[in-house]
């Protein structure tokens, strides 16, 4: 089936920012989706720059309009392969494809008597690009709540399109359509907007030449709410183009809360006049709000680098995080501390820690080759079911536009082949007799889960899925596959592989950046000596006799539930086995230390943490991030001393 998916075109006015990035995000992430799902995608974006702003910041500038909107769209494009955009066009209204079009279709309007000439007067507000009729201005400012700034009164001959002739067609659509706008929110919001009465649309400007010519009065230009919207068929080649008799109408416009009514209401009525079809979907989506409150927005002035993010974090995280975080119908919230947070938590220690340790245990107990699995048990049936209920949930989700219901729905598997791991205690299997063929099974459900959920994240994270492909030694494979068990052959070599989402230390982070300045302060070359904790005061020989060190061997570890830091490790000494609880989980998987020796403090005084008693505390060096735990290469028995 085709599929055609649109973003709004953007203003080129100033860099993209991060509520510009997750539109777009949100749209590829639905683009990957159908494109696995087998389905004919076609993915458009793009610039708006007819706009008087383009010509007002240009001036700022003293540049010309096209030679600085040529600097800001290469900043568009840039960005979009930075966070693996996968778009099949972007179209720019400065383009020569779409003038034509758009010129095509203002004489066609007016021939028809939908486009007449009048006078306009009113208030014009430039950064929004709109009209605002004398009871809808506040104190001589833009009533746009996000923007709030002086308008000017224009007056102005104009030429204007009939929006009002088409007020009760386009009211019947939605009716008879209600997927036609969503969600429902935006949906009722419209048609109170239409049900109030719609005025006609002022579609040229004499003020300005910057634009595209009215083609039979050339002091007009095409004023942009008509100009841009056309963008979306003019890309495709209207009326005669393959493209567009092939794709058109659209699946889906997504794009922010704040454009819907120009979408569902000023689009529509100019289709209706071409006697075009209407797109299926206008899908407004909420803002990112920053912590303090307010959209994220280039007027606020609380944009975030959408560059520098990704250089920190890596586009996977920047596009988990944004997509995870916009729930249907609301708001999101960003914040870098909240991103981190998601890093560490989602990506770091629940999927990377289980593809990781995962495959570990395959290196280490079958030489990294997959094993022929043996008979399943109740816990492999699980798994296998929840496999399937968990994908026809994310189909569910995508097909109602919920990338974060969706990513919720991955996460219920994440959560569960985690769990997985402790419950089926591979370390163990490999130490008791007769075991293999149950060892076998575990090891091939690790791989076999490693590839389905694979396949669920590439359409959300594209840039993971060749790495666990090499590490597994597949490619995701199409969308069905990820309901298929046993495709994973047995003898398959997989390896462990670098971590796929390292830990981030926001506060280590923000405190290297300042070093970094610092640096940048200090002669050319010079080198900042590194850190280290200060040696603490002396203590006598007596008080240092007075602590036990003791070998300990490794029987058990797993990790302490609704903590990502804490270990509880079963150690033996002295031919007792005693509780140590050890902050080292964000660097070492329980299957690590089985069966490693390492050194604790015997005596110290026990201790409740998160409700364990631990009896001791075992020995590990940690500088500048990087953390190992004191281990014996020698076969000491638990309980020697360590002098």
């Amino acid at each position: 089936m085709k599929y055609y998916i649109t973003t709004p075109i953007f203003y080129p006015n100033s860099s993209p920012h991060i509520g510009t990035a997750y539109t777009t995000i949100a749209a590829d992430a639905l683009a990957r989706y159908h494109r696995l799902r087998g389905d004919d995608v076609y993915f458009l974006t793009g610039t708006d720059e007819n706009a008087q702003k383009i010509v007002r910041t240009a001036e700022g500038k003293k540049m010309n309009p096209k030679e600085y909107v040529d600097g800001v769209v290469e900043r568009f494009q840039e960005l979009w392969q930075l966070l693996d955009i996968s778009n099949d066009d972007f179209i720019r209204t400065t383009e020569e494809r779409h003038h034509k079009v758009v010129q095509e279709i203002f004489a066609r309007l007016y021939e028809q008597g939908d486009i007449y000439k009048s006078e306009y007067e009113g208030w014009y507000c430039t950064p929004c690009e709109t009209f605002w009729t004398e009871n809808k201005v506040v104190d001589g400012k833009c009533p746009n709540p996000d923007c709030g700034r002086e308008v000017e009164l224009l007056k102005e001959e104009s030429y204007f399109f009939r929006l009002s002739k088409y007020q009760e067609h386009l009211l019947a659509h939605i009716r008879a359509n209600p997927e036609f706008i969503q969600p429902a929110s935006r949906r009722n919001e419209m048609i109170r907007f239409i049900e109030s009465g719609l005025e006609d649309l002022c579609v040229s400007r004499t003020t300005f030449q910057w634009g595209i010519q009215v083609p039979f009065d050339q002091k007009h230009v095409v004023y942009v709410w008509l100009d841009a919207l056309i963008n979306y068929i003019s890309a495709l080649g209207y009326p005669e183009g393959e493209k567009y008799g092939h794709y058109w109408p659209a699946d889906v416009h997504l794009m922010g809360k704040d454009i819907v009514r120009f979408h569902a209401v000023i689009w529509p009525i100019i289709l209706l006049a071409l006697g075009a079809p209407l797109p299926k979907v206008v899908y407004g989506h909420g803002w990112f709000l920053s912590k303090e409150g307010g959209k994220i927005s280039k007027s606020r002035g609380n944009v975030q680098d959408s560059f520098e993010l990704i250089r920190r974090y890596g586009s996977d995280a920047i596009r988990y995080f944004l997509l995870r975080e916009m729930q249907v119908g609301t708001d999101g919230t960003y914040s870098e501390d909240a991103l981190v947070e998601r890093l560490n938590s989602d990506l770091a220690n629940d999927l990377g820690n289980f593809v990781s340790r995962s495959l570990a245990m395959v290196v280490k107990y079958r030489g990294g080759v997959v094993p022929k699995s043996g008979s399943d048990t109740s816990l492999e049936q699980e798994i296998k079911a929840l496999i399937l209920d968990v994908k026809a949930g994310v189909e569910a989700r995508m097909d109602a536009f919920d990338p974060a219901g969706a990513l919720e729905q991955i996460w219920r598997l994440v959560a569960r082949c985690n769990k997985y791991v402790d419950e089926t205690a591979p370390w163990s299997l490999a130490k008791l007799g007769g075991q293999e063929d149950r060892l076998n099974t575990v090891l091939y459900y690790f791989v076999e889960e490693i590839r389905i959920l694979n396949i669920l994240c590439a359409p959300f994270m594209p840039g993971l899925a060749p790495k666990i492909s090499k590490l597994i030694g597949r490619d995701p494979g199409q969308w069905e596959e990820a309901s298929q068990w046993g495709v994973v052959a047995p003898g398959t070599i997989v390896e462990k592989g670098e971590p796929l989402f390292p830990r981030v230390d926001i506060a280590q982070l923000v405190e290297g950046e300042n070093k970094d300045m610092d640096a940048e302060n200090k002669a050319v070359g010079a080198q900042a000596a590194p850190e280290f904790e200060p040696i603490k005061e002396e203590v006598s020989i007596e008080d240092f006799a007075k602590l036990d060190f003791r070998v300990a061997k490794v029987v058990s570890v797993e990790k302490v539930e609704k903590t990502d830091k804490l270990l509880r490790l079963e150690l033996e000494v002295a031919g007792e086995v005693r509780t140590v609880v050890s902050g080292i989980a964000q660097h070492y998987a329980p299957e690590d230390l089985v069966g490693s020796k390492v050194v604790v403090v015997a005596n110290l005084k026990p201790a409740k943490l998160r409700g364990i008693t631990s009896q001791g505390m075992i020995l590990a060096a940690s500088h500048g991030g990087a953390l190992e735990v004191l281990t014996l290469e020698k076969d000491l028995p638990g309980g020697a001393q360590v002098k």
